[in-house]
């Protein structure tokens, strides 16, 4: 998604470009308006979503550089090591499960957060 978001947001950056450069009319044309309009939604995509996407694919990258060769190292030649591998393989999983389980527990409502409204806090006073 995040890769999407970044591409059409650059797409139509670009495209209200190529229009205020003169082709398809120019400004003050209805192409420049749609355009400008384009702009509007794309900028927030491409400002939020492309930098967003950078350290997950670092993360990702750094992880498979780091535990890939572990894994391959724990399967084939004198190194390897079936208890250790499927125990590499079993944290793995456990990791995953439980960032899966507290990304699920955290409350996804915007606004007011119930210590507040416990504190005797209320909005609108």
């Amino acid at each position: 998604m995040a890769v999407f978001l970044a591409n059409s947001g650059g797409a139509w950056d670009n495209a209200k470009k190529i229009v205020e450069d003169g082709h398809y009319g120019g400004k003050g044309t209805e192409a420049h308006s749609a355009t400008v309009i384009g702009d509007t939604v794309g900028d927030p995509f491409k400002d939020t979503a492309g930098p967003a996407i950078n350290p997950l694919i670092k993360v990702m990258n750094l992880v498979a550089l780091l535990i890939a060769p572990a894994i391959v190292g724990l399967t084939y030649g004198d190194g390897s090591n079936d208890l250790l591998r499927w125990g590499v393989a079993l944290v793995a999983v456990v990791v995953i499960v439980a960032a899966v389980t507290v990304s699920k527990r955290r409350d996804i409502a915007i606004g007011d957060s119930p210590e507040v409204e416990s504190a005797g806090v209320v909005s609108g006073d």
